[in-house]
């Protein structure tokens, strides 16, 4: 196969044209492909000369597009890395964007055909682009171009810098949403990145604010995701789902408030609440691919974690057994259960049968475990102040015998 090298032109633009030309146009006979290149070498030059860097990019796309399947990986990577560089020699922010949009709106069009080599062609426009707009715009093309192309595990470790990647680009709030739900969606397709895709999915609910009726409408779906996606995550147990306003809106929506309903008895409820709720609305659990035996587990350790954030900091065992209406023989059992999910940090005193609880988590942290923790941290803080007192004091107390004492032996 042929390799693309710089002939007699010497602008390697000019090789382009002339390489894909030739080949685009091989069907027709020696006579048309000899004054087709040389029309498009001609156009080419022109457009060079007089600097329209855009209609340069668009030339050297139309013929590339056409034979990306007629040549090796190598020959296209060395086509579009000149195609791409031609972004640097424009001064103009806005032609520099248009640029960027041309070529990365060509290089998504067909995501199944080398879709490695198309993403990193992508990934090659976004670090030769100074423009920080057109830098998230080809990021955009290139998740687009990570689900449809089935290649996203290529793109998940640049996941891990959009917060960096943000502060970079500077976008407003309806872009950061359609980022946040597009991320949300690559992860998905990888089961191992499906906590991360959650934290996305709610990232980008937390940018709806509830004052635009048809950004709430358009949520929705994604809402009763979110919900379900928690419901049946194993080693999630807290979630601020319940303040936002995107899901809020699911309490008064006659398709989906059970949906709602089941998100309150998660996060605010007990077991007992969850088997009555499951008793009316079995179909409609397995309808969300939701399976009772799961929803019971969870639902257990919430239950247990909402006994373990009592004040008296004790949960006796008879309390245990029927909250998660268990067996006397099985109540320790659940008791590891959340030590090893690290949701309770306590000590089992099996002779008078009581958890003593350091630590718990909480379900939900709002308003009220704010003002909880405001009130734990004042009290640490009077509890320090009185020991640094107590110390001072001795002190005094300390240099003021010796200095008695030093008077004596005088």
């Amino acid at each position: 196969m042929t390799t693309v090298v710089p002939t007699s032109e010497d602008d390697l633009s000019l090789s382009v044209v002339r390489f894909t030309s030739e080949l685009a146009w091989a069907d027709a006979g020696p006579e048309v492909v000899e004054s087709q290149v040389e029309r498009l070498c001609v156009e080419a030059q022109e457009c060079m000369v007089s600097g329209r860097w855009l209609d340069l990019v668009s030339l050297m796309l139309t013929s590339a597009d056409l034979i990306f399947s007629k040549v090796s990986e190598k020959d296209l990577e060395c086509i579009f890395t000149v195609i791409c560089n031609t972004v640097t020699k424009t001064e103009d922010p806005d032609e520099m964007l248009e640029m960027a949009k041309l070529i990365s709106a060509k290089i998504v069009q067909q995501p199944n055909d080398k879709p490695a080599l198309r993403l990193k062609i992508l990934f090659n426009l976004y670090n030769l682009l100074i423009i920080p707009y057109g830098r998230f715009h080809v990021y955009m093309k290139s998740l687009d171009l990570a689900i449809n192309g089935k290649v996203a595990e290529h793109i998940v470790p640049s996941v891990k810098k959009i917060d960096s990647f943000l502060k970079e680009w500077s976008i407003g709030i309806e872009d950061q949403r359609e980022l946040f739900l597009t991320i949300s969606n690559v992860l998905r397709e990888n089961k191992s990145s499906a906590k991360d895709s959650f934290k996305f999915l709610t990232r980008y609910l937390a940018t709806i604010s509830g004052e635009d009726a048809y950004e709430m409408n358009d949520a929705k779906e994604e809402a009763v995701r979110a919900v379900v996606e928690f419901v049946k995550a194993p080693d999630m147990f807290q979630c601020d789902l319940l303040e936002m306003p995107a899901v809020g809106q699911l309490e008064q929506d006659a398709k989906y408030a059970l949906v709602y309903q089941l998100l309150k008895i998660f996060m605010t409820q007990r077991l007992d609440a969850y088997l009555e709720f499951q008793a009316a609305n079995s179909a409609s659990l397995k309808s969300y691919g939701l399976v009772h035996e799961d929803c019971l587990t969870k639902m257990r350790l919430l239950s247990l974690l909402d006994l373990g954030s009592s004040d008296s900091g004790q949960i006796p065992y008879g309390l245990i057994r029927d909250t998660l209406q268990v067996n006397d023989d099985e109540v320790e059992s659940w008791i590891v259960k959340a030590i090893s999910a690290k949701l309770l940090d306590c000590r089992m005193d099996q002779m008078n049968e009581v958890v003593v609880v350091s630590r718990c988590t909480e379900r939900v942290f709002g308003r009220q475990q704010w003002v909880a923790l405001r009130g734990k941290l004042v009290t640490w803080k009077e509890n320090i102040a009185n020991v640094i007192s107590t110390i001072q004091a001795n002190k005094i107390t300390e240099d003021a015998s010796q200095a008695m004492q030093g008077v004596m032996i005088r």
